[in-house]
Formats: C-alpha cells, structure tokens, sequence
C-alpha cells in the first residue's frame, strides 16, 4: 500500500526540492504566428479561387511564395512561443515551444559556473530564438528581462531567458557546491 500526501508536492518549490522548472513566454511573437497564418491561408485562397489569365507561372510563384513565408513565420516564432527549463540532480534541459523543440541537455558536471542576469534583451543575441554568437556563446531568448548564464567546463556559455532566474542559479550553484561568487566552495 502507498503512502499518499493529502497535498500534492509540486517540483520546483519547496527548500529541499530535487527538481527546478523555470519558465519564460513571450506573448508576442503570437501576433508574429497570427501574421504567418495569414501568409498561409492567402496561399491558399490564391491557390483555390484565382483564376489568372496571365498564365500559371505568376500564380504558381504566388502560391509558393505565400506559402512558403506563412509556414516559416508560423514555425518559426511558434518554436519559440515559450521555453521550459528543468534541472535535476544530474542535467539542466531547456525545451522549446508546445513541442518542446529544439531540446538541449546539459551535464551538470560540465558546468563550472551560474550567473544570474537582470537584463538580456534580444538584441544583445540577434533576436528572438536559439542564438549563437562567437564572442557571446549560446543562447535561448524568448523575451527581455531576467536569465542565466551557465560556463561550460570548455570556456563556453548558455544563456536562457527564464523567469524567477535568481533561484535557478541558486538551485544550480547548490548542486554544484558552489559559493554565492560562483567559485566552488572551500576555494
């Protein structure tokens, strides 16, 4: 027979929790998806009631073009509605949108460090998204505002806009042994 609490335990709260989940949404980029589904419906309606006499090519690169640019905007900014941070006692896990890619998962034995950020804007990265920039590192940006920043055992970094990042960091540095500073404990 199980022993069952009368209230559910949630993961993430809690001082002697095993698990943090952190989340960030950025509201939006759904008119962005709203402006993509609409490229892809006008696709459609052309592909369905025109009837060009200026022969097939001009309606063909139309229904192309227009379907094309709906499907990429509509993927692309709904890839990156939302993200979704978890870590246990072994790995940090950033999944992206309602599908959950694209997924990264990181040892925390090859982390070295955890910095809380007040402030990571979008253009510090290129924009909204998985960004990758040589003198910055790695990074998933949903939204402006608070993140953290993971150093990698090799010299590189991953940045994650997430809200309520400061826990995070202290939940990593936790895990790691680390001190306030970031440096391990006892150094």
């Amino acid at each position: 027979m199980r022993d069952h609490p009368r209230k559910p335990r949630r993961p993430g709260v809690g001082p002697h929790s095993d698990v943090w989940i952190g989340r960030a949404t950025n509201r939006t980029q759904w008119v962005l998806a709203a402006v993509g589904a609409a490229c892809l419906a006008l696709g459609v309606q052309l592909a369905v009631t025109s009837n060009w006499t200026s022969g097939i090519a001009p309606l063909l690169m139309s229904v192309i073009g227009c379907v094309a640019a709906g499907l990429l905007m509509l993927f692309g900014t709904l890839a990156f509605v939302n993200v979704a941070v978890r870590v246990d006692g072994d790995a940090l896990e950033v999944r992206c949108g309602h599908m959950g890619l694209p997924r990264r998962r990181i040892l925390l034995t090859q982390v070295v460090g955890a910095e809380f950020v007040p402030q990571v804007n979008p253009r510090q990265w290129g924009g909204w998204g998985y960004r990758w920039r040589p003198e910055q590192g790695t990074a998933v940006v949903v939204r402006r505002g608070e993140g953290l920043v993971l150093r990698l055992g090799d010299g590189r970094t991953f940045t994650i806009t997430v809200d309520d990042a400061e826990t995070g960091v202290r939940f990593i540095r936790e895990r790691l042994h680390l001190s306030t500073s970031g440096a391990p404990a006892g150094a």
